[in-house]
């Protein structure tokens, strides 16, 4: 099944008074790069988390967010972090005489520092921590990918819909191409009547100018190779999995073949479509960036 690389999960994970609560967004990125933000007594479970949620997600820029309480009655105790609150008074004392102001600073302000004191829980089993947030990773990256599979049906959908399109034009070029090599053909032969009378005419040179010109805008092979990109692509959506960058490589392969087509071309309805081609391609390249 395609995913998409934007999604949202959240869960909770209760037992006796300990909750967990655990809360992700993932964006589109072009490897795999979680941000995993712990409580402090917390970070011992930063690999093991990281490791867990690799189980799930190939790419993306994902930011995970933990929260851990325990609601036990009396098990709360406060601690006073000295050595932090000794390097803020450094700090903010650095500032006073680096700034030439005047050293305010109050206990009431340090205390107010982040971390310095902080209201903690009783001692808890490291283990069962640990099983409490796998669980609720697991639970909230798993609507992660739901929310990432809903919306890579939409983008299959809607790529789907741009490459027939496109392939409507490719048959399109594809039908006209031949036409503009008897349009030359009978442009040239008129032109040549015009001048020169028909006794004079060389039918073989005309043939020569003709095949020249027919070899000169000629985009059969880009044709057929955009025509296969295409359908590669629409296959590959179909078949669903993590294909972002394969796509992203077919795109850029039909963007080169759409480039040629209109470079060799001297017709302006053939121009004209393959600017077309080259719109829809770029609006797919956008789209699937955004493909896991």
């Amino acid at each position: 099944m395609l995913k998409s690389m934007t999604g949202f999960g959240r869960s909770e994970v209760t037992e006796g008074d300990r909750k967990v609560t655990v809360e992700m967004k993932s964006v589109n990125h072009r490897y795999l790069e979680l941000g995993i933000k712990l409580p402090r007594k917390l970070n011992f479970l930063e690999s093991a988390v990281r490791n867990e949620m690799k189980k799930y997600v190939q790419r993306g820029k994902i930011d995970v967010f933990v929260t851990y309480e325990n609601l036990g009655e009396g098990s709360e105790s406060i601690r006073y972090n000295k050595e932090l609150a000794r390097e803020y008074y450094d700090c903010f004392a650095q500032i006073s005489e680096d700034l030439g102001i005047d050293n305010d600073i109050k206990t009431s302000f340090i205390v107010k520092s982040p971390d310095v004191i902080t209201v903690e829980s009783g001692q808890d089993d490291e283990e069962v921590i640990q099983s409490l947030v796998i669980s609720a990773i697991d639970q909230a990256t798993e609507k992660l990918v739901e929310t990432r599979r809903v919306e890579g049906e939409h983008l299959k959908k809607d790529l789907i819909s741009k490459l027939d399109d496109m392939i409507v034009l490719v048959e399109k070029i594809t039908e006209k191409s031949p036409v503009i090599v008897e349009e030359y053909k009978e442009k040239i032969t008129t032109r040549i009547n015009e001048l020169l009378d028909e006794a004079s005419i060389d039918e073989a040179r005309i043939a020569q100018e003709v095949t020249i010109f027919a070899d000169k805008i000629c985009v059969d092979e880009e044709l057929v190779r955009l025509d296969s990109h295409i359908k590669t692509m629409k296959d590959t959506l179909i078949q669903g999995g993590a294909v972002g960058r394969r796509l992203d490589f077919i795109a850029q392969e039909m963007n080169r073949e759409a480039n040629t087509t209109l470079s060799k071309t001297t017709d302006a309805e053939i121009s004209d479509m393959a600017i077309e081609l080259k719109t829809e391609i770029e609006k797919v390249r956008e789209q699937i960036q955004n493909i896991e």
